[in-house]
């Protein structure tokens, strides 16, 4: 009992086995394999290592934006001048990644809470059974008071009044100097997996730099100053189209790192991209079309409270930080060379096939490649191998002595 128990783990720990292989000579199905295997390695070197950077770990960064808009511009309407700052023209104020920058407006001035007649067109009517007492209209401008005014034959709301007229909007734009608006964008980036933090203002980039520097796409690239007029103009809008009604822009920063050389290399690249509001497009079923909104400044005169409002048309700026970064690590380089080593089976795979199914002498292959047995053959193995058993165990014990 004991020597069998020694045979057995003699057998398990000392002996290995290892399939028997059939070598096939055709140079058909040789050289389907060997492009297989060559279109393999192709793809683990070309698209896994190289292009996907397969044997990198990555990380995305946590960001922060801080923006802050110069420039003054000029209007006169009706021979009124007036100055527009930053504390004007830019909405929410200062320090969002996501704020606008009006270029042309409406004013209604001096309204005060009362009665008075819509506008034409906005309810229209002939007789006071034309407009329902206490009811609304979703375009109009109050709640309808159940007259209709003789003057302008339209019902007559509570609002503030005189009511806004929005129908013809300033053309040329009032606020065209906003071309020459700048931007300034600060962006700090940290890469939490690499302990790597990145500013936009890179090396070299100090407070004397800045001052004279103004960002152009191939002399200028990392300078944070950005003129509007360029900014539009990059996304592919026309500063005239957009600044009578206004639209939406998106200011993409790209950090694409590889920390694997000087984290110095790692800096910020400047994209523009027009998200709505191109007025040449031909659409002209599209809703919509522009950027507007409005706003109010309320005041008293005397004790009765009053208001101006705005509609404000404007050039909304989305700054979007998007960002990758990448450094060799041992487990996904091992991880990217063991799929790799497995994707070579499908070479096997497809030659197997083509030997046993579809050459001319498929039968021979599959003869060479496969043993059959029946239960008679399995029954006179069994006692060649028991008689073979008794033979290879005297010939260990015979080796022993």
């Amino acid at each position: 009992m004991k020597s069998q128990i020694t045979n057995a783990l003699s057998d398990f720990f000392f002996e290995y086995e290892t399939p028997r292989q059939v070598l096939v000579r055709n140079r058909r199905v040789g050289v389907v394999c060997r492009l297989i295997q060559l279109g393999v390695l192709a793809y683990i070197i070309g698209w896994v290592f190289i292009y996907e950077k397969g044997y990198q770990s990555t990380d995305t960064a946590v960001s922060s934006v801080f923006t802050k808009m110069k420039g003054v511009g000029y209007t006169n309407v009706s021979g009124v001048e007036k100055l527009w700052d930053v504390a004007e023209y830019v909405f929410p104020p200062q320090g969002d990644s996501s704020f606008v920058v009006m270029t042309n407006y409406i004013i209604t001035e001096g309204q005060k809470m009362g009665t008075c007649p819509e506008l034409p067109g906005k309810h229209n009517c002939s007789s006071n059974a034309d407009c329902k007492k206490e009811s609304f209209k979703r375009t109009g401008h109050g709640r309808m008071t159940g007259v209709c005014d003789n003057t302008t034959k339209t019902c007559e709301v509570l609002a503030w009044c005189p009511v806004e007229n929005d129908h013809n909007i300033p053309d040329p734009p009032l606020l065209m100097s906003a071309e020459n608006f700048t931007l300034f964008i600060k962006n700090t980036v940290t890469f939490p997996i690499f302990g790597v933090t990145r500013s936009n203002l890179v090396e070299g980039i100090d407070a004397t730099y800045i001052s004279k520097c103004l960002y152009h796409k191939t002399d200028s690239p990392l300078c944070p100053i950005l003129r509007l007029g360029d900014i539009v103009k990059e996304s592919g809008f026309q500063f005239q189209d957009i600044a009578k009604v206004g639209a939406a822009i998106g200011i993409v920063i790209d950090w694409t790192c590889n920390f694997d050389v000087d984290v110095k290399h790692c800096r910020p690249v400047y994209s523009f991209h027009g998200l709505y509001g191109n007025p040449k497009e031909k659409d002209k079923t599209r809703a919509s079309v522009g950027y507007n909104f409005r706003y109010a400044k309320h005041y008293m005169e005397g004790k009765e409270q009053t208001r101006t409002l705005l509609k404000v048309f404007g050039i909304r700026l989305d700054i979007i930080v998007q960002s990758l970064g990448r450094k060799f690590d041992i487990i996904p380089t091992l991880t990217a060379i063991g799929s790799g080593v497995g994707i070579f089976g499908v070479a096997t795979i497809v030659c197997d096939l083509v030997l046993l199914y579809l050459l001319p002498k498929r039968e021979f292959y599959k003869n060479m490649k496969f043993k059959y047995t029946d239960t008679h053959e399995q029954d006179q193995d069994s006692e060649a191998g028991s008689t073979e058993t008794d033979e290879y165990k005297g010939q260990r014990q015979h080796r022993g002595t």
